[in-house]
């Protein structure tokens, strides 16, 4: 299969808050027809917690691989997109 024709969901995040301080970020993340509420303690070897657990394993992955490339560029209150190489 061709790169092209995998399928693709866009995933929203939403900062709500930060604290570089304590080495956590809160946010949602919304694809498809979930929605997330996470924790991304990112001190400490990188602890993410996602609820609910409903579809929790096509998100989980992508999502700390996201939050490991940016945490320190995220900012509360705004919202990032990413893309996901599966249809969620």
């Amino acid at each position: 299969m061709a790169g092209r024709d995998l399928p693709q969901t866009q995933v929203i995040l939403r900062v709500s808050a930060r604290s570089i301080h304590s080495g956590c970020l809160h946010g949602e993340a919304e694809g498809g027809t979930y929605c997330w509420t996470f924790v991304w303690q990112f001190r400490g070897g990188g602890r993410l917690d996602i609820h609910p657990s409903m579809g929790r394993a096509l998100i989980k992955e992508p999502l700390q691989r996201f939050l490991e490339k940016n945490d320190y560029r995220l900012e509360s209150g705004e919202n990032y997109a990413f893309v996901v190489r599966a249809r969620i």
